[in-house]
């Protein structure tokens, strides 16, 4: 994919559906009892490796051009799949899979692909076996995974390491099959689809700061679920709009659950304009978004804030690298073992453009407002990264080049010809 640097960029989109909210949606759906329709649902890889492996666990799932509509299975209507379940590239899919898993009397294992065998599995897995589970991975850690069925299940309560909305959900999910009450404390607090959406479905969950306490119920009671649009993905237009000279975009329908909108503190930090409209509470909040041209300044980029944007950091780096004086990332090692190293990729990619940038141990620092040109960038076969470098390629000189531009179909497939759509 070439693109060429850019002065404007205008007009009003949708973006895609949350990846999150629509995996959970399925998850849940097909966990339920009675119908489930899911309206906005993304359709990218990731999502469609969960529909396959629920589908190959005896759920009927019908993907339509409006809805996907999930006949629920109840908790105990899953069945023995033929062969190994197959995840993809999609860790959410790996990890909260685990927890579902953990409570059936079958015997199951997970796989996926390269970057998925990468990926250790050891923080999900630690929790699972003190809640009576079994489960086996390649040197302990890594997938494929063996799950076999546990004698009984007991709620534990549980210090997590790091804030993480799969590990919270995946221990969350076993309690649904556990003998007494769960409890997730986190040293932040994470996404909380997972207690948002539970609820929703009647299940018992009690919230407090970082402490998630859940009561197994005897059922979930199907309901229909309206997927917001990603703030995840609005999240590179944010970015487009705030460093472009002559830009002011608009969109629509984004969730804006606040344990997901710290890149909107932050870009409103740095000094970008954005403004909320229209907004309305579902199961999840909802508003309209529109950002313009701004001047942006460094600032650090930490502590709490990490786990609200954890999977915008890619593009804020961008951010950074246009805005005028030093910007610092830390607390962010968790980048290191997402699709990619994170860190490393968007350093590297950075540095091609011909950003001051360097690497740390846990994280990055970006002394911006330096000229950038184009360049020939690398995705790493990370859909983040991809998207992230077209957005820095916008605001350079001259003319660049994004390699396996197609990986971005993980989580947004659309997003070349949106970007074509407002003249990017």
């Amino acid at each position: 994919m070439k693109l060429w640097q850019r002065t404007s960029l205008r007009g009003v989109i949708t973006v895609p559906g949350d990846k999150s909210i629509s995996h959970r949606a399925v998850m849940f759906g097909a966990l339920a009892q009675g119908t489930t329709r899911i309206t906005g649902f993304l359709k990218g890889e990731d999502c469609l490796s969960t529909i396959d492996c629920f589908r190959r666990m005896g759920v009927s799932i019908e993907l339509g051009e409006q809805a996907v509509t999930v006949q629920g299975a109840g908790l105990h209507g899953l069945k023995k799949p033929d062969s190994p379940l197959y995840t993809g590239n999609s860790g959410t899919t790996t990890r909260l899979l685990c927890g579902i898993l953990a409570g059936q009397s079958f015997e199951t294992s997970l796989s996926g692909d390269a970057s998925i065998a990468k990926r250790p599995m050891g923080r999900v897995i630690t929790p699972l076996r003190q809640m009576g589970a079994d489960i086996t991975g390649v040197d302990g850690n890594y997938c494929p995974l063996t799950i076999r069925p546990a004698a009984g299940l007991h709620g534990i309560t549980y210090h997590t390491p790091v804030a993480s909305a799969q590990l919270k959900s995946a221990i969350l999910l076993a309690g649904l099959y556990a003998q007494g009450q769960t409890c997730v404390v986190e040293p932040a607090l994470s996404r909380d689809h997972t207690e948002r959406m539970l609820r929703a479905l009647g299940v018992q969950v009690d919230s407090q700061g970082g402490t998630a306490r859940l009561t197994p119920p005897d059922e979930l009671r199907a309901r229909d679920i309206a997927v917001p649009g990603d703030i995840s993905s609005a999240a590179f237009f944010l970015v487009a709009g705030a460093i472009l000279p002559d830009a002011e975009l608009t969109i629509r329908n984004v969730g804006v659950n606040p344990t997901r909108t710290g890149i909107l503190d932050a870009l409103r930090d740095m000094g970008a304009s954005i403004t909320m409209d229209n907004f309305r509470d579902e199961i999840e909040p909802v508003c309209d978004l529109t950002v313009r041209s701004s001047s942006l300044h460094g600032i650090t980029i930490g502590g709490s804030l990490i786990p609200r944007l954890i999977d915008e950091l890619p593009v804020l780096a961008v951010a950074a690298a246009f805005a005028a004086g030093e910007t610092r990332i830390c607390d962010a090692q968790e980048l290191k073992v997402k699709e990619s190293n994170r860190i490393a990729a968007m350093v590297a990619e950075l540095s091609r453009a011909g950003a001051d940038v360097e690497e740390t141990a846990d994280g990055m620092v970006i002394r911006g407002g330096k000229p950038l040109h184009g360049a020939a960038f690398q995705t790493y076969n990370d859909h983040r990264i991809a998207m992230s470098m077209a957005v820095c390629a916008l605001g350079c000189t001259g003319q660049s080049e994004i390699a396996d531009d197609g990986v971005v179909a993980i989580s947004y497939p659309d997003f070349f010809q949106t970007l074509s759509r407002l003249g990017g």
